[in-house]
């Protein structure tokens, strides 16, 4: 199951039934958990943990050093979970002593030549598209859809079950529940296609979009709408509460309606 022509330090913890492609480099400080495929030409860098099931493609680089003047070679790690498919050309970066660790959770879809940056933490059930870029220390909810090209500026925050256009540019958080797009980047709805899918009930689409009327629809300014929002019966509504959570949260503020 292990190519004679991939290289594999002998401090490397690897487990049962994993497959090793030719020319792949596993480095030291390393541990590949069970049921693992590492297609040809697969890096497996420094300080990087890898979970179980997980199918890494061709040229994918995991645990690179990170892109950041600040690193100064501080011992992080890259940490993936289960059942993630990996394709080809993707970088992960390990972490810095901001966060100490790079992650990405389980059964996530990561799309060809998408760089995923150092700190960052990403959910599970996400698809993040062809090309996509992730600055540092980025956070993307679970069941976040990320579409390709997609440029996101470092801190900032993706919600849960969100849609993201294709090309767009991210300078602010995209709060839950939404679909975004256009330059500048801006709220176009609900993702009712995703709730639906993932069996949301009629009524919390209903309540998820009144939320969303409140903020972006009635002439109010942010603090006012979630003022309002936490006045309301639905207040204490899981998914209510994640989105008014989220936005009092926010540091560099949500995308608006333009």
């Amino acid at each position: 199951m292990i190519s004679p022509l991939a290289y594999i330090d002998p401090t490397a913890k690897i487990g049962r039934n994993v497959e090793i492609g030719p020319f792949c480099f596993i480095d030291k400080n390393v541990v590949i958990g069970d049921d693992n495929i590492l297609m040809p030409h697969v890096n497996v860098l420094y300080g990087s943990r890898i979970g179980n099931g997980n199918h890494i493609h061709s040229g994918a680089v995991i645990g690179g050093i990170p892109q950041d003047l600040k690193f100064i070679g501080e011992d992080t790690t890259a940490e993936i979970g289960d059942n993630n498919h990996i394709r080809e050309n993707v970088t992960i970066n390990r972490g810095t002593a901001s966060k100490n660790k790079t992650v990405v959770g389980s059964n996530n879809l990561l799309m060809e030549s998408l760089h995923i940056a150092h700190d960052c933490v990403i959910g599970n059930s996400c698809i993040l598209g062809n090309s996509t870029k992730l600055g540092g220390e980025v956070v993307v909810d679970d069941y976040a859809t990320i579409s390709a090209g997609v440029l996101i500026h470092q801190f900032c925050h993706i919600g849960g079950y969100v849609m993201i256009q294709g090309g767009s540019g991210v300078s602010q958080d995209v709060p839950p529940f939404i679909m975004a797009g256009r330059n500048p980047l801006t709220y176009m709805g609900i993702n009712i296609v995703r709730l639906r899918r993932e069996n949301f009930a009629p009524e919390t689409i209903e309540i998820i979009h009144d939320v969303y009327r409140t903020i972006y629809q009635n002439g109010l300014n942010v603090s006012q709408a979630i003022n309002t929002l936490k006045e309301n019966p639905t207040s204490e509504n899981p998914e209510i509460k994640y989105i008014i959570d989220f936005i009092s949260n926010s540091e560099r503020g949500i995308i608006r309606v333009r």
